[in-house]
Formats: C-alpha cells, structure tokens, sequence
C-alpha cells in the first residue's frame, strides 16, 4: 500500500512540474534533495553508531537488564493473560527499554520477537490479539528519555540547544501512551461485553 502511495506522489509530482513547465526546477531539486537525502544519512548514522555503542555498554553492565525487570510487572498488568514465563515478555520488556533510551533501531527487533510471541501466546491464528494491538501501539508512541534522532536532526539544521524539547517530549508521550491505553482497553470491553467470540482477538 504504501509503495502504491509513493508511486502515485512521485507519478503526481512530475506531472504537475512538466504542466507547470517548472522541469528544470523539478530536475535541479531531484540532484539537490537526493544529495541532502545522503549527506543526511551519513550524519544521523554517526549518531546512531555512538547511541549504539551505548547500548551496548548498558547490556553488557546490566541496565537494559534493570530497566526490563523494571517493566516486567507493569507489562504483566497492561497485557492480561501474558505468559510470565514465556517468550513475549522479556522481549516486550527489552523492547520498553530500548524505546525508553530512544534506541528505535535496537527496539524493532525485540518488537517483531514479542509480536510473534504474542501471536503464538493468544492462539487467534492471522487475526491480531488485544494485547498485538496495545503492544503495536504502546511501541509505535513510545515513552522517551532521550528522542536521539530528533536531536541529530536539531542539530543537523543549527539548533543551539537541541535538546530543549526534553519537557516536551516526555508530557506528550505520557500523555499520548495513556491516551491509547485508555482508548484500546475501552474498544477491547466495548467488544467483549457486546458478545463476540474470543474477546481477545480484534
């Protein structure tokens, strides 16, 4: 779907700039972007490798271990009828931890491991389970400590204080996450109380 959306800016894109006779414009945009688009990466991968480095400090001292049992209970109360001992909740509590340290990257692979564990765990076949559906979106907006992406690109474009928006990110992330959690919860009892097999499967 996704491809099919891109195609269609692209398609639409270029058609607009030979209607509007502005191709050069077009062209000399294309060059410049797909050079910023490079240029962008090799920065935003300078940060990641030493964010990534930190990580790895932090596993191998222990604290991503800490920050997991940390998140074990409240994992326990947020997911009902989650397997203690099973596959999904220590990834989904490596994953918590990760995102908590703004580590996106090092996060999705713990993610894809809970949501398969997840989905083994409810038995609701292709179908997503309640708690697929809490996870995806609990890990889609995160609780951040340190957003480190947004900072790279803060500084990227000559902000002087790049991580001024600390506050910020941390009110509208508390305040998105229990937005959802409230929402999910309410759309999962609206949908067991109106008498739908397997309540657990959305």
């Amino acid at each position: 779907m996704m491809n099919r959306i891109f195609t269609l800016l692209t398609v639409a894109a270029i058609l607009c700039g030979i209607c509007t006779g502005r191709t050069d414009a077009m062209t000399s945009v294309v060059l410049e972007e797909g050079a910023g688009a490079i240029e962008l990466c090799i920065f935003l991968t300078g940060g990641m490798c030493v964010w990534g480095g930190l990580l790895r400090v932090a596993q191998k001292s222990g604290l991503t271990d800490r920050l997991a049992a940390c998140f074990a209970r409240p994992a326990c109360i947020l997911f009902p009828g989650l397997n203690p001992k099973g596959a999904a909740l220590p990834a989904i509590t490596m994953n918590f931890a990760a995102n908590l340290l703004g580590l996106g990257n090092a996060a999705t692979p713990f993610g894809l491991t809970a949501v398969e564990a997840l989905k083994k765990e409810s038995g609701c076949g292709s179908t997503a389970s309640d708690n697929i559906v809490l996870f995806t979106v609990l890990n889609t907006a995160s609780l951040t400590l340190f957003p480190t992406t947004v900072a790279a690109l803060r500084t990227k474009h000559g902000s002087a204080a790049p991580l001024s928006i600390l506050p910020w990110v941390w009110l509208t992330s508390a305040v998105t996450l229990l937005v959802l959690i409230i929402v999910t919860r309410t759309v999962s009892a609206i949908r067991v109380h109106s008498g739908r097999k397997n309540g657990s499967c959305s």
